[in-house]
């Protein structure tokens, strides 16, 4: 597109903003071909719309949508409420390029209670008024099936799919199947169990169903206490079997508060891509739906708008009519006859506490799942997670540690090791002997490796480290930090894993002076930083190790030059010690090394001893 053509289109376009009228309602946005590429709403369609054409707007993603739009339409409605219920319908039915994306398309099951003379009660996901009452949906699965499993124990409604008729019953057209000989059917298709019996059940399935179980159990209760009085003991043990299975399933719920009845209760919890919005609902003072839905954010949505967004989806969804939505803050928005609150205490703030746990749970989960098909993603989460913690300048990418070694200053050695993206990088592992420093200093020794390592890589060029973290506390950390700042005049963080009295890490130090960064010892990049910790410190051992071994294994033959350790092993696999070397002749020298290396090793040994 030319400069021209575009300053036509803007012009285009603000033409039909000024036109707009200071109402509420829903606007498209078309791009070229006149699809519809974003859908909004608004309290003001004139002001808001008008506000992604101000040459102020500096957000990337919305000078990208605005260079798409060609052309504008709008709905105007009475009231927010009303535009709000518009964008969610015309998003969910042109699925626009630019809306967030609701990543939940499930279909989830209800129960359904037939309009038969008989009616049948069973889940599924077809929903058609015309066949009966439908009860749900229900996002877990298993609380649908707890409730069915109750209400098959204790009504045994017919599972048959015979069109039962009163004047079948009456005229014994049908006959009783195999439920009612192991007991799960009453038998009302031919007549065992009354018209008035069956209704009644169903009556209370239907009270269950909508949550109603206190009232249920009330009837219940009154009806055994009848029976009894009317000395029908064997009906009032069968309604005392029912109360108590009853009893048994409400006291497995969640109950929260006996005086909080149809609440409706929503918390949202994002990141830069994603957003996560929890669903609570509260009936008879039991919770009997809680689900999550994610966003996939496309414009920097803020949780105010998808919290709007997501409120109408799921109310609509689960059918809610609560009157009460709690709510972490304020929402500027209204829905006829619905209450915002948002508690500081009491039960309802333990409701509100249970959602946002609920929803970051499940955020948790969401990113574990990614993080298992791409592993990447996890490494960059726990880079970003410490460079948020240490409020870094920039991703620790290269992250290097040091560590020392030495029995009372004797083969005392250094370690540093390199891990890039949260992993261990081998091959960029540096081993240093001590030179400079005599005796068992821990702090000299420091400061000579850390000097030849950074003074090193300056010279070379090569990269340096976005972290340098100290295996000590806050005397390892100022000796770094004299060499990375005082010396060398480089700009490195430096932190610090200090341990406790049993030698076990307990925090992460950082800054100058050193302060704690509060660190769960639990979580993830804790795990990670005591990972580094036990590698240096392993790297450092082994060193040191191997090079006690290899002065504890030295032998003269090692000092005579010309004379490698394939010869020397030739000698002492035949001689036995270095003295029956020393005191061999020449001949028999040659018979095991040959006559030039025979010469070397006698004339060491004879000159030597001539000395």
């Amino acid at each position: 597109m030319t400069k021209e053509e575009n300053e036509k289109r803007l012009e285009y376009l603000k033409g039909i903003v000024r036109r707009l009228p200071d109402k509420p309602g829903s606007y498209q946005f078309y791009d070229q071909e006149h699809t519809i590429i974003y859908v909004g709403k608004a309290k003001s369609l004139k002001n808001r719309v008008s506000s992604y054409f101000h040459t102020e707007v500096d957000r990337f993603k919305t000078k990208v949508l605005v260079s798409k739009i060609f052309d504008i339409s709008y709905t105007v409605v009475n009231t927010e409420e009303d535009a709000l219920l518009l964008e969610n319908s015309l998003i969910k039915k042109y699925n626009p390029r630019y809306n967030v994306l609701l990543k939940d398309g499930k279909t989830y099951p209800s129960i359904c209670i037939t309009n038969e003379f008989f009616p049948r009660i069973f889940k599924t996901r077809t929903i058609n008024k015309k066949w009966g009452s439908y009860y749900g949906p229900y996002a877990k699965v298993s609380a649908m099936y707890d409730v069915l499993n109750l209400i098959k124990e204790l009504y045994q409604p017919r599972t048959c799919r015979q069109p039962i008729t009163k004047e079948g019953v009456e005229s014994g057209k049908y006959r009783v199947c195999l439920d009612y000989h192991i007991k799960k059917c009453k038998g009302p298709c031919v007549g065992k169990q009354t018209y008035h019996d069956y209704q009644k059940n169903i009556a209370q399935a239907r009270e269950i169903l909508k949550g109603n179980t206190r009232e249920v159990l009330r009837d219940l209760k009154e009806e055994m206490l009848r029976l009894s009085e009317e000395l029908r003991f064997e009906e009032a043990e069968e309604v005392k079997r029912k109360y108590l299975a009853l009893d048994g399933f409400v006291s497995k719920s969640q109950v929260v508060s006996q005086t909080i009845d149809k609440v409706d209760v929503f918390t949202i919890t994002s990141d830069e891509k994603m957003a996560f919005i929890n669903y609570i609902h509260v009936s008879n003072g039991s919770i009997n739906q809680s689900f999550t839905i994610e966003y996939k954010k496309k414009l920097n949505e803020t949780d105010e708008e998808l919290l709007q967004l997501g409120i109408v989806e799921i109310r609509e969804r689960f059918k809610s009519d609560s009157k009460e939505i709690i709510v972490q803050k304020e929402v500027d928005v209204e829905l006829e006859g619905v209450k915002f609150t948002v508690p500081k205490l009491g039960d309802k703030k333990t409701l509100l506490d249970l959602s946002i746990m609920n929803c970051k749970e499940y955020k948790f989960d969401r990113l574990k799942q990614a993080e298992k098909l791409n592993p990447e993603q996890k490494q960059t989460r726990l880079m970003k997670e410490l460079q948020d913690k240490l409020h870094l300048p920039k991703l620790p990418y290269q992250i290097e540690c040091f560590d020392n070694s030495n029995i009372s200053g004797t083969d005392a050695v250094a370690a540093c090791i390199v891990f890039k993206r949260m992993k261990p990088s081998k091959s960029d592992y540096k081993r240093y002997n001590i030179k400079t420093v005599v005796g068992p200093d821990d702090y000299a020794s420091m400061k000579e490796v850390v000097h030849r390592r950074y003074s090193r890589l300056i010279e070379e060029e090569q990269p340096l480290p976005d972290l340098i973290i100290a295996d000590g506390g806050k005397g390892q950390m100022e000796v770094i930090r004299e060499v990375i700042q005082d010396e060398l005049n480089l700009d490195i963080p430096i932190a610090g894993l200090a341990k406790d009295d049993r030698h076990r890490t307990n925090e992460l130090l950082y800054g100058f002076p050193p302060m704690k960064i509060a660190l769960k010892v639990e979580s993830e990049l804790f795990h990670v930083l005591t990972q580094i910790q036990d590698e240096v410190h392993r790297f450092a051992i082994t060193f040191h190790r191997d090079k006690r071994s290899k002065r504890a294994l030295h032998s003269e033959l090692d000092d005579i030059k010309g004379i490698g350790p394939k010869t020397r092993d030739e000698l002492l696999n035949a001689l036995k010690s270095v003295k029956k070397i020393r005191e061999a002749e020449l001949p028999t020298l040659s018979d095991i090394i040959g006559p030039a290396k025979a010469q070397i090793i006698y004339q060491h040994f004879h000159t030597k001893n001539s000395e």
